[in-house]
């Protein structure tokens, strides 16, 4: 008798959402940003929505650390707010947040990460790994880009975001996190659901890219 192999969860969730990261990878904001053809500003003003962002992911992190779900992803070393405000206090100066403003799809994608982190852990967990694997990720060419772009120092201050001082070995990390999500209980409905979470997040993530770039279009 035959043993039927089954999917992991963590390979099922990067095969179902892939047209969505893709989408969210290829959008032409990202792209201008990364070919050098938008300014520092704009630079900024992305670093300024994942702020708004991170900050709903991780007030929420504190009351999901004992979860059965989602506890086993709180991780201090993944915590990315404080490097952002220190990041946007070297682009915007000290009193960035007196003019910091989330554009309606930033606005949008706080309040689903923030109703998750309330009432669906799953959920949050769906929104966790979209974005700190990616940070992880493709995070580190945006890194390299903006450092040799707009000449911050390396690892420094302006893309302490995309540093992970407390993780020594990202690759084995990395592998570490997807082992946790394959472990995720519940029936096939609920993974159906953390899988069509992924691509709401991915979708999410592509609308703040698509009015970051109607904005900065409409400056050129």
């Amino acid at each position: 008798m035959t043993t039927p192999v089954t999917t992991p969860f963590s390979a099922l969730i990067r095969t179902a959402s892939h047209e969505q990261h893709t989408e969210a990878e290829t959008s032409t904001f990202m792209a201008d940003l990364l070919g050098g053809r938008l300014g520092v500003e704009a630079y900024a003003r992305y670093t300024e929505q994942l702020w708004f962002v991170y900050r709903a992911l991780e007030e929420g992190a504190a009351a999901l650390a004992d979860d059965p779900v989602a506890g086993p992803f709180i991780q201090p070393e993944l915590m990315r707010t404080a490097a952002l405000e220190r990041d946007l206090a070297h682009l915007r100066g000290a009193g960035w947040r007196e003019g910091a403003a989330a554009l309606p799809a930033t606005a949008a994608y706080a309040e689903r990460v923030a109703l998750c982190a309330r009432s669906w852990p799953g959920g949050y967990v769906a929104h966790h790994y979209t974005r700190y694997l990616g940070d992880l990720s493709g995070g580190q060419i945006i890194r390299d880009k903006a450092e040799r772009t707009w000449g911050f120092a390396h690892k420094g201050d302006g893309v302490r975001f995309y540093v992970f001082e407390q993780i020594g070995n990202p690759a084995a990390f990395k592998r570490g996190y997807r082992e946790r999500l394959d472990g995720i209980g519940g029936d096939g409905v609920e993974r159906g659901r953390i899988v069509d979470e992924c691509k709401r997040a991915f979708s999410l993530n592509t609308a703040v890219f698509r009015e970051l770039g109607e904005e900065f279009a409409l400056r050129a």
